[in-house]
């Protein structure tokens, strides 16, 4: 993204505009200190990505080595866009300013964690919030108590440390643990939703959800299986 496109975005989302200078500086002046701004903070989150994406492939190496097995099938990660972001604060009401959405906004950085089985979720859930560096902001248990959708999931928003030139810094990163099976169900779920403009009738919702509850069953069947298998 350029800075031009950046002003383009942003003329989007602000009320109208006049080329009045405020307080000895021009509008163009601070629209491109903004842009620095939201640049600076994009790299802070994509940074607390990597951290705890380093991390998470650490301990995978570390099953692998110990267990001869993965837990971790698979890892992808999103980082909203400086356009998405100004979206968001205008639709709260908030400043567009790099403060407003550091303390307002949680999802800006996200990781998925796709796993093989629901003990390697909880494995994996329980390491990271046991790393003293790593600070909780939140949880939610998306396994034991699904979503009336039918979602499962296991959700966790961790502060993230970031050692940066001449300070460090947190950042939250937004963690969805979930089985293969269970991204299955959500990716095909999500793409069903957006593939029409109209809301799912109820019919076809409860088939969503009897389809989320017999893969749920396929992956409790799994688990015993894979279970079995270690006692041998």
């Amino acid at each position: 993204m350029n800075e031009k496109d950046f002003y383009t975005k942003t003329f989007e989302y602000l009320p109208a505009i006049t080329n009045k200078v405020m307080e000895s500086e021009s509008f163009q002046e601070k629209m491109a200190r903004t842009f620095t701004d939201f640049l600076e903070l994009q790299h802070l989150y994509d940074s607390a990505i990597e951290v705890v994406k380093t991390y998470l492939g650490i301990l995978d190496s570390e099953f692998s080595v110990k267990f001869q097995r993965n837990p971790i099938h698979n890892i992808e990660s999103r980082l909203k866009s400086p356009q998405s972001i100004i979206g968001k604060l205008q639709k709260k009401g908030l400043p567009i300013t790099t403060e407003a959405a550091r303390n307002n906004l949680l999802d800006m950085a996200g990781i998925r964690v796709t796993c093989c089985y629901i003990s390697d979720i909880y494995a994996i859930a329980d390491l990271l919030s046991r790393r003293d560096d790593f600070e909780i902001i939140k949880q939610k248990d998306y396994i034991i108590n699904p979503k009336p959708s039918g979602y499962r999931s296991y959700h966790m928003i961790i502060n993230v440390p970031v050692h940066l030139a001449t300070k460090k810094t947190y950042a939250p990163v937004e963690i969805q643990i979930r089985t293969i099976a269970m991204d299955f169900w959500a990716s095909l779920e999500h793409q069903l939703k957006y593939k029409t403009s109209n809301e799912i009738p109820p019919e076809l919702s409860e088939e969503l959800r009897d389809c989320a509850d017999k893969i749920a069953e396929t992956d409790i069947q799994m688990q015993k299986i894979f279970a079995q298998l270690n006692d041998y």
